[in-house]
Formats: C-alpha cells, structure tokens, sequence
C-alpha cells in the first residue's frame, strides 16, 4: 500500500500547484560531484531514438505480434474484457472467416458472445499490469504530436515504421475501448489488488475488472484525452494509412462530443482509479486541449470558437501553470494556442483571447528559464541543471518541458516577421521585462534532453540500456523475473516478491528505453527496486522524447558538418598561408 499513498501525496502536490498558481494570478550510492558534466557532452541521439521505441513494446498487453523485438516479453491479458457486460463486434480487421475464439488468432480477432467486450490490447502504463486509459491516452497524443512535428527527422532515423507501430498499438486499443458513441472504457485491472503481486504480466492472477465511462458515469477528462489522442493520430496517418486516419477521427469526434455533453471527473464515476490517476486538474484543460487537437485535425472553425469562447470559464487563459503531465494539460493547451496566433490561423475576433493564452504559454517558458519575476512562480533546478517539480517520477515533467520548449522554441523560429525578425519570449524578471530568444528557449530544452542522457553530476544515464552507466534495478516486474519464454513454470503473486523483487542484483531483462523517475532535486539517484519514485518508468516518459531524439540527431549532424566544413576552411588557409 506504500505506492498507493504516495501516489495520493502526489495528487496533493498538485492540488497544492493549482492553489498556488492561483495566489499568483542511500539517497546515493555516493554524493554527486559538484559540477554538472558538460553540456556540450556529444551524445548519441540515433541509439536513443531506436532505444525509446523498443521501451513501447515491452509495455504492450495483449497477443504479441510477430516482428515483437523485445524477446523477454509474451503475450498477456489475453481475456481482458470478457468478463464484461456489453455486446460489440469484433476489431474492424477482422474478416468474417477470421473470427475465432480469443487467443488463436494472431491478429487478435476475437468471437464476443452477449456478456463480453474486447479490451485485448493497449499499454502497461509503468512497472505494473493495470490498463489506465488516461496516462495511456496521454502517451499517444505525445507520441504522435513527436511525429507531427519531428516526423522527417525519424523517418530520416529509419524509425518511422516503429514509430507508427508504437501509436497504433495504443489506437487499436482505443478503437475497441469505444464501445458507443457515448461509451468508453477506461480501465482494466485493479491498482490494490495488481500492487499487492509482484508476477510478470503472463502469469497474472489479479482481478481484470474493467471500468467504463457513460452518460450516468461521465468521465470528460478521460475521454477528452482519448480524443485528442485519436485527432492527433488521424494526422499521422493521413499520409500512410487514409482509411485508419478517417476511423481515428470519426472516435475522435464522437468522443470529444460524448465529453462535452456529458461533464464529469472520470475518478468521481471510477474510484478504482483516485488512488493512482485522480484528475486532480478536473477536465477543463482535456477539454480545451481536445478542441485544439480537433481544429487542427479538421480545420474547422467551430473547434477555435470553443477553445475562445470558454478560455476564461474553463482557466485557459487563467492558470498560470508550471508543469505540464497526463494530468495537466494547461501549458500544452496554452502552446497550441500560440502556435495559431503565431501563423495566423485565426479570425479577427480570435486574437483578443489567443494573445492572453500567449501571455499564459510565456509564464510556463519563462518558469522553465527561471526568469519569472516571482521565485516561486519559476520551475526549481537541481545543482545538475534538471528541472525540479516534485519527488515522484520528477523525470515525466523533464522530458514534458523539454517537447514543449523545443517546440515553441521552432514556432517562434518560423513566424519570422516581415523584416526577418524572430519572435521572442517576454519574461517580467526583477520588474522589469526581459526577452528570451527562441535559441535561449532551445538550449534549454536540448540541455533538460542531454541531462536524461548522461550530462549531469552523476554521469548516469536515465534513459535506461543508453550510455555505460544507467539504473539495473528498474521497479518494473516483467523485467525483474525471469522471461517467460525462458521458464514457464507459474509464479504466484506473492513468490514473486520472495523470489525476485527482494533479490540485490540488477533486473534480468534490460527494458531498454525506459525513462525512470530519475534523481531528486539535489541530483541524488538509488538504483534499487524498492525506490519506486526514482526507478520505476512510464510510457509518458519516454514518449515526448521519440522527436527529440529523432530532431536531434538530424541537428548533431548539421553541427558535425558544419564543423567538419570549418576544419578543412581552415586548414585551407593555412596551406595558402603556408605558400
């Protein structure tokens, strides 16, 4: 029960962000050393990118594919849903001729009696076996926003296959999940009950329990989030797979309007979930952030009007916030909505609204940079350069600040103004307003990526089977058990914390790509099991940082172009010289 109550003191911390945003508007195995490592330490995007994709797939749950790369893994939860009472078809692939009892079919196609759904499928959200739509849905829009920004750069990587797979294992999933029009599962398992066993995901024994949101049970934050994610993905696919695009935007619509009609916090109608994924920011920035995604999968002018015409009700243009996760959506919101007054794609009457959101989306940069005149109103820094927001899992907050400045830093970069200047960042430090260049905004971000890699007191990287050194004992329970694939003999819920849990060496499966919680705000790390808050990962973590590996490594081999071009101009001259 030890995770449960932190996860509740986590809920608190941010309840205690929101009251003061509104005010305003051994713990190392040794201590690190006193300066940071270089920040211009080079570093290897490409393995980083390739290894952020590989971290997806030791998360899937369901009946594995056939190119599955992580071989430690198998398949799991292959009855999920079936214990349900609903009645609905079988997955849009499915052939009449292919539906087959769940289980034989290596397409997962599944033959649904009157009593069950298909809830086959989806991610693990972390080092547990529970099926949490929201951070999961979160995880999909944040990896297909990676590839609507940076898509060339991974496609250039080699990746784009991967990393279309990567979104679309989590979309299927939504597909099934979205029974009705105003339907929506948004959980399977049970977070008590899956904490008390310590067993890799094929050997579960806990309860599989699925939970819904409807039209009695409202959940708008939840499927808010599912339809930005499906809007977001619709674009990807766009180019690859039209028809899939076409399906993810009809759920993404039905969807968005199920979560406006029907308003209501997903954990006031589930409280399976409070104790683990309470929307403490309520659903007003999933509803916000829904429309965005909506009005620029569509164009369609309604979707902007709403983002206007309930800024203020729905504190849009009201929070100042300085964190942006699965659960606050705020300065994700406030970005996109500066990214259309920065190109103008919008209507006289919207500017009004979308400049105060900018002054909003500039408040949360400006924390990043440490230069909002209130100290309190700005991010803290560990003495390593990290951004600092709060001891569970502070990484999820790193790599969601770092997407975000990079990319405002480039929306900023490409609205150029007719004399060729760039837009700026307004900051009100000391009195006084200071601007801060886009390159500022981009240095930033890059340094936040560069310390997850290795670039901080530790010499350690976060991103786990990166680098020489990164954390052995990940609390996370496929890869701390024996493969499946390598022993079949069953191990029971609490074997598993006797056998393998308490045991001092490293995991016997590196689940590479993963990005722990990472180090606390004096850059201090524990590789052990037990320390969930530093060494357990989530899907969210990792998944903002698939684009900027991918724009980073095309950016290191601009620099190492242009470095070599530099070298042989000036060896050049000295040759003339030399004459």
């Amino acid at each position: 029960m030890m995770r449960r109550i932190t996860r509740i003191g986590e809920a608190l911390a941010v309840a205690v962000l929101f009251a003061s945003a509104a005010a305003l508007s051994s713990m190392a195995s040794a201590e690190p050393s006193s300066s940071p490592s270089p920040a211009a330490a080079r570093h290897d995007y490409e393995d980083a990118l390739h290894k952020s994709l590989l971290y997806f797939e030791a998360q899937r749950s369901g009946r594995l594919p056939h190119g599955q790369r992580v071989a430690w893994r198998d398949h799991s939860g292959l009855t999920d849903g079936l214990e349900q009472g609903v009645r609905v078809v079988s997955p849009p692939h499915c052939a009449a001729a292919f539906v087959v009892l769940v289980g034989l079919d290596p397409d997962g196609c599944v033959l649904l009696n009157d009593d069950q759904v298909d809830l086959v499928g989806g991610y693990y959200d972390a080092g547990d076996h529970v099926k949490f739509g929201l951070p999961m849905a979160f995880t999909v829009t944040m990896l297909s926003w990676s590839l609507l920004e940076y898509g060339d750069d991974v496609a250039d990587a080699g990746e784009l296959a991967h990393a279309l797979e990567s979104i679309k294992w989590g979309t299927d999933y939504f597909i099934k999940a979205h029974t009705r029009p105003d339907e929506l599962w948004a959980e399977v398992g049970d977070g008590d009950t899956d904490h008390y066993c310590w067993q890799r995901p094929e050997d579960m024994t806990t309860s599989r329990q699925a939970y819904k949101v409807d039209r009695d049970r409202p959940g708008s934050d939840v499927a808010g989030e599912t339809a930005a994610a499906m809007a977001a993905a619709s674009m990807v696919f766009r180019r690859h797979n039209p028809h899939y695009a076409s399906l993810l935007l009809h759920h993404a619509l039905q969807l968005f309007e199920f979560a406006d009609k029907y308003r209501g916090k997903y954990d006031s109608s589930i409280a399976e979930v409070k104790s683990y994924y309470a929307s403490v920011s309520g659903y007003h920035d999933e509803l916000l952030w829904a429309a965005l995604w909506l009005h620029r999968a569509t164009g369609r002018a309604e979707y902007l009007d709403y983002v206007v015409d309930n800024a203020h009700e729905f504190g849009g243009t009201g929070w100042a916030i300085t964190e942006f996760s699965w659960d606050v959506k705020y300065a994700g919101v406030q970005i996109l909505a500066t990214r259309l007054l920065l190109n103008g794609e919008h209507s006289p009457r919207h500017k009004e609204t979308l400049e105060k959101y900018r002054a909003k989306a500039e408040h949360y940069v400006c924390a990043c940079l440490g230069r909002n005149a209130n100290a309190d109103a700005n991010v803290e820094r560990s003495p390593g350069g990290m951004l600092y927001v709060r001891e569970w899992n502070n990484m999820q907050y790193v790599t969601s600040a770092a997407f975000l400045l990079s990319v405002y830093s480039g929306y900023l970069s490409s609205s150029a103004s007719s004399d060729g200047a760039t837009a700026g960042v307004t900051c009100a430090s000391g009195g006084e307003a200071t601007a801060a260049s886009a390159g500022e905004v981009f240095a930033m971000a890059r340094s936040q990526v560069d310390y997850v890699l290795g670039s901080n007191p530790r010499g350690m990287s976060y991103l786990v089977g990166y680098g020489a050194r990164f954390p052995a004992r990940v609390h996370h329970r496929a890869a701390s058990i024996v493969p499946y694939k390598h022993s079949k003999e069953f191990i029971g819920c609490a074997q598993g914390f006797d056998d393998w849990f308490v045991r001092k060496g490293a995991n016997p499966n590196v689940v590479v790509g993963a990005i722990v919680g990472g180090p606390d705000r004096r850059d201090r790390f524990r590789d052990h099991r037990e320390n969930y808050m530093q060494t357990e990962a989530c899907t969210y973590n990792t998944a903002p940082m698939v684009g900027m590996f991918a724009m980073l490594n095309r950016l290191a081999r601009d620099e190492a172009v242009t470095a070599s071009a530099a070298t042989r101009s000036g060896a050049d001259a000295d040759r003339s010289v030399n004459r």
